[in-house]
């Protein structure tokens, strides 16, 4: 399990099949600690990160090249304190994350940014970082945890490729 006990300011990406735009590169620019929910792609997606900030990344269902093999399918992360679990896709969730300690659940796969809460825990899916899909926006997120409610702050990137 992953612990960073100073790691307040959490990056947050996912579903970057294989392109990582310099936008999100900035966006995620400060990070103490970069959240990858799956859907890399690109072995270098991760390296380009780990330039920014130690990365945690799971696999998801499109990381199927041998590279990928060491990526986990879920993981749990403890930042600041805080225990997050990540999972590529939410609809796979199999435990109940109140009564296993967790205090945020990461996903992707859906590309749809948002972020609810639900009996204490905070849901957060960055939306998707990589190629458009459909009319879906492009994004990632930044989290703080050390401003109670914790409050994800979604951006948008203004970008012509993909």
């Amino acid at each position: 399990m992953p612990f960073f006990p100073d790691a307040s300011q959490i990056g947050l990406i996912s579903d970057t099949h294989g392109l990582l735009r310099p936008e999100a590169v900035e966006a995620l620019r400060g990070s103490h600690l970069i959240l990858h929910a799956g859907d890399v792609g690109d072995p270098k997606i991760l390296t380009a990160l780990r330039g920014l900030a130690s990365v945690v990344a799971i696999r998801g269902n499109v990381d199927t090249e041998p590279w990928a093999k060491s990526l986990p399918a879920t993981e749990v992360v403890t930042a600041a304190g805080v225990n997050i679990y990540m999972l590529h896709n939410r609809d796979s969730l199999d435990l109940v994350p109140e009564a296993a300690g967790f205090s945020i659940v990461l996903s992707g796969h859906s590309h749809k940014p948002g972020q609810e809460s639900r009996r204490g825990v905070l849901y957060i899916n960055p939306g998707s970082a990589g190629p458009r899909r459909f009319k879906l926006p492009i994004s990632v997120a930044r989290l703080n945890l050390k401003v109670e409610p914790w409050n994800t702050e979604f951006v948008t990137l203004k970008s012509n490729a993909g």
